[in-house]
């Protein structure tokens, strides 16, 4: 399993494997993609042989992202990584391959200098998976809002943030 950098040759297994988990993440499209990555600080795939099992895509507070939820962040917090999406495919879930996501995500946070990583995780309806994935890293809740993506249902998002002053990894669960 390699982490890599996130290439337009790869886009198109980005977009299937986040339709399959639209339920629980915003759609997008091919156009949305491009543009989220050329706006990210950090966009990186897993992949085993050239199979795409997972990728993570992040913004900066020094960056431009239009997330009703990455907005939430920056009027609260001067120095941060908000991840817009981590999606594992179900094949690999279990096999670690989050796990090296966030590892290589929260190393790329410290030598860049944020202060804290930041995400947000479904809570009604709720991801539990996603939940305990994210304690597992130290994340805990700092607020939470209502929101409603393009075609979708409203939901209520869980904002969480970790700090990123002491190293960070999963517990054992």
């Amino acid at each position: 399993m390699r982490i890599l950098p996130a290439t337009p040759d790869r886009f198109a297994a980005i977009l299937d494997l986040n339709e399959a988990f639209v339920d629980v993440l915003a759609p997008l499209s091919r156009e949305r993609l491009e543009l989220l990555d050329s706006r990210a600080s950090y966009h990186r795939v897993a992949v085993d042989e050239d199979e795409l099992a997972g990728f993570v895509l992040a913004f900066g507070s020094d960056t431009r992202h239009d997330s009703v939820n990455f907005r939430w962040f920056a009027a609260r917090y001067p120095s941060f990584l908000y991840v817009d999406r981590v999606v594992v495919s179900s094949r690999w879930q279990g096999a670690g391959v989050g796990r090296r996501l966030y590892r290589a995500l929260f190393a790329f946070a410290r030598r860049a200098g944020y202060e804290q990583l930041t995400c947000e995780i479904d809570a009604d309806p709720p991801n539990p998976r996603s939940e305990r994935f994210h304690e597992a890293f130290g994340f805990r809740e700092v607020g939470s809002q209502q929101v409603r993506y393009a075609g979708g249902k409203p939901k209520r998002v869980s904002l969480r943030a970790v700090p990123l002053a002491r190293p960070a990894a999963p517990r054992a669960t």
